[in-house]
Parts: C-alpha cells; structure tokens; sequence
C-alpha cells in the first residue's frame, strides 16, 4: 500500500481516509483468506495447485491496483470499496460534504 498525502485534502480528512482505506484493506484481506482455506481445503491434484497459484497472483495485482492512496482517483477507490461492501460511507464521516457526495453517488453505479 503505497503511502501519500492527499492534496487539497485536510489533515483530519487524510486521517479519516488512511483509517477508512485500511479497514477496507484489511476486510479485502480477511476475506482473502477465507476464500483461500475454502479453496485449500478442496486441493487434489497439482493442476488444482497451479490454479491456486494462478488465483493468488491475480488477487495479488488486483489489490495492489486497488489500494493505491493517491489524491488522484481516490474518491473513485472508495466508491468502489462502498459499492463492494469493504468499506461503510459513515465510516467516511468527516470528510467534506461534497467529497462524501461523490461517493456516495459514484458507489450506486
């Protein structure tokens, strides 16, 4: 997870959205891990490991896509989260209304 200020952005907002990224973060990975002891449970055969593997790299990028905390995009990122049901936009609280507007707005799509 890469660490950035947010420009524009005040420091009590940047606090209430590093804590919001991070719960968001770690629920994605939680339910990683569930997913995966699902998955291992059911392993029997090496092409049944390789498609593990597989699995795991693309979630891999796709996270690391995913929780990037940069200005640019970041409404975006957690309208996504809201969308995906990582994140709660109470959980957002604080930041300016015009902000939580657009996330909210953007997480029904």
């Amino acid at each position: 997870m890469t660490q950035e200020l947010l420009e524009g952005w005040s420091q009590t907002e940047q606090d209430i959205a590093r804590d919001a990224f991070d719960k968001a973060y770690q629920r994605t990975i939680q339910k990683l891990i569930a997913d995966l002891k699902d998955k291992v449970g059911s392993l029997h055969s090496p092409d049944e490991v390789w498609s593990l593997h597989d699995f795991l790299s693309i979630e891999r990028h796709t996270i690391e896509g995913r929780f990037s905390f940069k200005t640019e995009g970041i409404l975006f990122v957690f309208a996504s989260l809201v969308k995906d049901k990582l994140l709660q936009l109470d959980e957002l609280e604080g930041l300016e209304a015009d902000k939580l507007a657009k996330v909210s707005a953007m997480s029904r799509f």
